[in-house]
């Protein structure tokens, strides 16, 4: 159940970059001015440092890394284990404050997808073209602190557990 969930929300990631991947090469069949590279590369830059390094590597990925060591050394009940990339996120059993930035944070990552939607070739690929960056930094952050985690046998970041 431990690997599950890693791959798990690893398979979430994968497929959001897959999927946006075609929506940020989209913005090359529109001719790009200065102001459009200039808004892509600012993007890029961006996601990366704020959705890949502070968002992913620092907080998302070693909570996940730790949440999936604890199934690993704990007996978990079978809906936990069924449901181990959900309980890897950290939407249940997990503190209250783990609790709501899951539910907050996937809440507001919803909302941001339909408004993302709603933009026309090439602002909407500009932006899924960071956000791609970010994900795919995250993708490789879980994968070596996930990896690292079961290696050492040390959790990466508290797991943040609770009965409730």
């Amino acid at each position: 159940s431990a690997y599950w969930g890693v791959i798990g929300v690893m398979g979430i990631i994968l497929s959001a970059v897959i999927r946006l991947s075609d929506y940020a090469l989209g913005a090359f069949t529109v001719k790009l001015n200065v102001l459009h590279w200039v808004a892509l590369i600012l993007c890029i830059i961006a996601m990366a440092w704020m959705e890949g390094y502070k968002g992913f590597q620092l907080k998302f990925s070693p909570r996940v890394a730790a949440r999936a060591l604890y199934l690993s050394r704990h007996q978990a009940p079978l809906a936990t284990r069924l449901f181990a990339p959900l309980f890897c996120f950290g939407f249940f059993s997990a503190t209250r404050r783990t609790r709501i930035v899951a539910w907050v944070g996937t809440t507001l990552i919803v909302l941001l997808v339909l408004l993302v939607h709603q933009l026309e070739q090439p602002w909407r690929g500009i932006i899924d073209a960071g956000v791609v960056i970010g994900l795919s930094w995250g993708l490789v952050s879980l994968g070596i602190l996930a990896i690292s985690a079961f290696r050492t046998g040390e959790y990466p970041a508290s797991p943040d557990v609770s009965d409730s």
